[in-house]
């Protein structure tokens, strides 16, 4: 299974690869990761993507694309990968179509105001641990007892910056890959749904019941054809049916 994770900023892609990664034992991937290890092993391309990074500028798509590249031909993805942060945009998707196909991308959608107001109401403490004013009233951390502070990348401004580049750089992938159809739907109103299951398996849950129907009408026609020709079924061969319409409910 070779999936793809979009979704804004906040919109909980991280808490979700994790357990869709674990579903289908596969890799989770993050752009982010991957250029830390080739940094940390002073691979060639590794130290040429830190001499964007110390710039404080962007890595080239072409130097983003082979890291990812060389990160897919690893062992551990020779049965499929989750993406998490790649493709960005429309000449990365274009790109990674030309490096292997994809099975599925999973776009968790979540109104802006929902994102807003969660990171905005996010505290962290020194120590690492982390609030939310909704569920936590307190100034000061419950572990430790330090003053929480509000993370640069946790104001509002921020936020709503971060939002925007995301509207207008990685939103158009959603079309991109719903024209191939392969894009998979997961609306999250309040950030707390599956698109493991919503997504993918939501597929299969309307073949399920398409084939259900099929059978059920099959069943209804062999019952009036008997009826009109007096034929009277035996019961074998009735849980036999019973069996097959059992059957192409669980295709």
């Amino acid at each position: 299974m070779k999936v793809i994770l979009l979704g804004a900023p906040g919109a909980g892609k991280g808490s979700q690869a994790t357990k869709i990664a674990q579903h289908y034992a596969i890799p989770h991937i993050s752009t982010g990761d991957a250029f830390r290890s080739n940094i940390a092993k002073g691979t060639e391309i590794g130290v040429y993507a830190k001499s964007f990074i110390d710039k404080g500028q962007l890595v080239p798509d072409d130097v983003v694309v082979r890291i990812v590249d060389a990160r897919l031909k690893e062992a551990d993805c020779a049965k499929g990968f989750l993406l998490d942060g790649f493709p960005r945009s429309i000449p990365q998707a274009e790109a990674l179509d030309r490096l292997t196909d994809i099975d599925a991308v999973i776009n968790i959608e979540v109104d802006f105001s929902v994102i807003t107001a969660r990171l905005t109401g996010r505290r962290t403490c020194r120590c690492g641990e982390s609030y939310h004013i909704s569920t936590y009233h307190k100034d000061t951390c419950a572990k430790c007892g330090q003053p929480l502070y509000i993370r640069d990348d946790d104001k509002e401004e921020t936020i709503k910056n971060r939002l925007e580049v995301y509207r207008k750089t990685t939103e158009p992938l959603v079309k991109y890959y719903a024209e191939k159809g392969v894009l998979r739907r997961a609306v999250r109103a309040k950030c707390r749904s599956s698109p493991a299951r919503e997504g993918i398996s939501g597929e299969r849950s309307l073949v399920r019941r398409r084939n259900a129907l099929r059978a059920q009408a099959f069943m209804l026609m062999l019952h009036r054809s008997m009826d009109r020709f007096g034929i009277r079924a035996h019961c074998v061969v009735r849980i036999f049916l019973r069996k097959a319409l059992l059957y192409l409910q669980l295709l």
